[in-house]
């Protein structure tokens, strides 16, 4: 059965400690988050903090301080309840605990998205697909499509957090095609909930500065900066990921075309998995 991690009233008591010492055993670079941040630009609601490079690359040397500081402040906001804004290789996001259940309905909130329409699932590793779905597909196929621009949508495990799109049987799985964002899902050490950074019908984001999401950031704690994502100029660029249907065994149905739509489909034909007939 899933146990939902308390979040309520722990903000306090994170910032005091960075609330890091509750994750699992890291390696030496992980301990060194431990340290407090430095001072952040000011933000309107939210504080801003800028990655090296794009970050979607792994930065060179993990003591640089924006990728340490964004890594550490990230996973402190998130455990204590709160709601980021992060780069993804295919929008900006938003991202929480998939496990507060608090967290989850501040999502729709500041979102204003309709109940009934799902979070995606985001971890840091293949490996970590299996605790939290029954997957009925190849390891080879995983491999093939992860890390990468889409949604794997399964049939969940008890593992997950019930609140979390009580009305369905699945869950879409995400491992973006991104360094910081596998740093992050791996550094906190639990499945976080992933959603796109904008208002329910208005255009997805691909960068920060111009504010593409300035609306929703009162409502944030935190905006981790990785710069523009894609070619701003291209229609594909907000298409966001293609989300595919694994969950009937030998075949594969596209839920969302995306922006991986030809690539994703010759990967699971080659598997030799076939569209699920049109409704």
């Amino acid at each position: 059965m899933s146990s939902v991690r308390p979040c309520k009233g722990l903000r306090a008591a994170v910032a005091a400690s960075m609330g890091l010492s509750e994750g699992p055993a890291g390696s030496a670079w992980r301990e060194r988050l431990l340290r407090p941040p430095s001072p952040a630009p000011a933000a309107p609601g939210a504080r801003l903090l800028r990655l090296p490079g794009s970050g979607a690359v792994r930065a060179a040397n993990l003591e640089r301080a924006g990728w340490t500081e964004a890594l550490r402040a990230a996973v402190a906001e998130m455990r204590a309840g709160a709601v980021v804004a992060v780069p993804t290789d295919t929008l900006y996001g938003l991202a929480c605990s998939a496990s507060c259940s608090e967290a989850l309905s501040a999502v729709y909130r500041i979102k204003g998205r309709n109940e009934i329409k799902p979070l995606a699932v985001c971890l840091g590793r293949v490996a970590d697909v299996y605790r939290y779905c029954h997957v009925r597909v190849p390891e080879g196929l995983l491999n093939d499509l992860l890390p990468g621009p889409v949604t794997l949508v399964m049939e969940r495990s008890e593992e997950l957090n019930k609140d979390l799109n009580p009305f369905t049987p699945l869950v879409g799985i995400r491992i973006p095609d991104h360094a910081f964002m596998q740093d992050l899902a791996q550094v906190f050490g639990g499945p976080l909930a992933l959603t796109s950074a904008n208002l329910s019908s208005q255009a997805s984001s691909l960068k920060v500065e111009p504010q593409e999401f300035q609306d929703l950031w009162p409502h944030l704690s935190l905006v981790i900066d990785g710069g523009p994502i894609g070619d701003g100029q291209s229609p594909k660029c907000r298409l966001g990921s293609t989300v595919v249907d694994l969950s009937v065994p030998g075949k594969f149905g596209i839920i969302r075309p995306g922006c991986a739509l030809e690539s994703t489909t010759a990967i699971l034909q080659k598997y030799g998995l076939f569209p699920s007939p049109s409704p």
